[in-house]
């Protein structure tokens, strides 16, 4: 373990001339990128075109081919039996093959009802997928400071280690000058021991870390990466602009589309039609053989009485309206709670670093004043390594708060929508 220990040493004195730095913001682009979600994009809008290719063939010639055998059990006949009248009836089994076109002239601009809900339901499904994408960046952002402090973790215990090889040369320089008590050296040498072991863990969590945030944004991230701390602007003033909120205007916009389809559906519409046939009887009946026929004209239909179930069907619609504005009010009671509660942490770890930033101050002196009363020979060396502890414990509490601060920022900045 001692060999493992000075290799991580040897690599983070080194880490600077060969890193690689990531930042939140290339984690969230990363994220968008290759989130398996994000596939669902290009499913969506091809799905849409063919549909709105389906609602446009609407407006083309429909043809349809009918082939018809039949026998029935009785034929129209005339009562006249005068040899010189006499009229052959039909066959009983018949025959009819024909071609029918049907074409739409007029439907109330139904067809630009159609499309225009189809558009909506597609920016629904769209922001969809944007709202689950948003949903995951707080996995993103816990992760990536998670990493963040056991980096930060393993550069002060790299530090703090060196502070006590350099302290124990000195010790037992003094020790073989007869200045500092033997086996002083020893406790020193036990809580490098045991910083090594904590600097061992911290690198192993470290990269495991990195191993699950690398899955989640689908990028590798290399062991010698660095995380950016740039700062991180909390976008306090700026208004909600979360996901969400824009999935519930699209709901609406669907639901507006669908009322103004079903105000079309009952509307007047007209078709022309045309029909070829060849068949046994043609069109005259009383011809017993195989004619071609056809015939042509225009068909009205008006749904002018439904028993009021489109204006019923309406009604629900606008009371699913009223249900989103009720999901919109409640969503935002919702994130401005967790924005408060967010705000509330800002301030505390930003009071907290304050603190922090004073006690390691005075526990510095404490350590300088400890470690010459050590190589004066008048202080004990359990003494010294207990300061020095108390000091590394300090500068992992403002290491601490200070990546909880920036999390929490993040945090804040994702609950609003940036």
């Amino acid at each position: 373990m001692r060999k493992v220990a000075l290799l991580i040493l040897l690599f983070y004195s080194s880490v600077s001339f060969s890193q690689q730095t990531l930042s939140l913001e290339s984690c969230y682009e990363s994220l968008q990128m290759n989130y398996p979600l994000i596939k669902n994009k290009a499913l969506i809008s091809e799905q849409s075109k063919y549909q709105l290719e389906a609602i446009n063939a609407k407006q083309l010639p429909q043809f349809n081919l009918l082939l018809q055998a039949s026998y029935q059990s009785d034929v129209t006949q005339m009562p006249i039996n005068n040899d010189m009248f006499g009229i052959e009836p039909p066959n009983k089994d018949q025959y009819k093959s024909e071609i029918q076109m049907n074409q739409l002239i007029y439907a109330g601009n139904y067809i630009e009802a159609s499309e225009n809900l189809e558009s909506t339901k597609s920016k629904v499904a769209l922001q969809e997928v944007e709202v689950s994408i948003h949903q995951v960046e707080k996995q993103v952002n816990q992760l990536y400071f998670s990493i963040l402090l056991q980096q930060n973790k393993t550069q002060l215990l790299v530090q703090n280690i060196e502070l006590l090889n350099t302290q124990l040369s000195e010790v037992k320089s003094g020790i073989e000058n007869g200045t500092i008590l033997p086996s002083s050296d020893l406790v020193i040498e036990v809580e490098i021991l045991k910083l090594e072991q904590q600097l061992l863990q911290t690198t192993l969590n470290e990269q495991q870390l990195k191993e699950s945030l690398s899955e989640l944004i689908g990028i590798t991230i290399q062991p010698n990466t660095q995380l950016s701390t740039d700062y991180i602007q909390q976008m306090q003033s700026a208004p909600l602009a979360s996901p969400e909120l824009n999935l519930f205007e699209f709901q609406k916009e669907q639901i507006e589309a669908s009322e103004v389809l079903l105000s079309k559906n009952n509307s007047l519409k007209i078709n022309g039609f045309a029909t070829g046939g060849y068949g046994n009887p043609g069109l005259n009946f009383l011809e017993n053989s195989f004619e071609t026929y056809y015939l042509f004209g225009v068909r009205l239909n008006w749904n002018f009485l439904d028993w009021n179930i489109n204006k019923n069907e309406r009604k629900s619609l606008l009371i699913s309206k009223d249900l989103i504005d009720t999901q919109t009010d409640l969503f935002n009671l919702q994130t401005n709670i967790a924005l408060q509660e967010q705000q509330t942490e800002i301030d505390k770890f930003e009071v907290l670093i304050s603190s922090d930033k004073k006690i390691i101050e005075l526990q510095n002196k404490i350590v300088d004043r400890a470690q010459a009363l050590l190589n004066n020979g008048v202080y004990l060396a359990s003494n010294y390594v207990f300061e020095v502890t108390n000091l590394i414990k300090a500068q992992n509490q403002l290491k601490t708060h200070e990546i909880q601060l920036l999390l929490s920022t993040a945090n804040y900045n994702s609950t609003k929508g940036y």
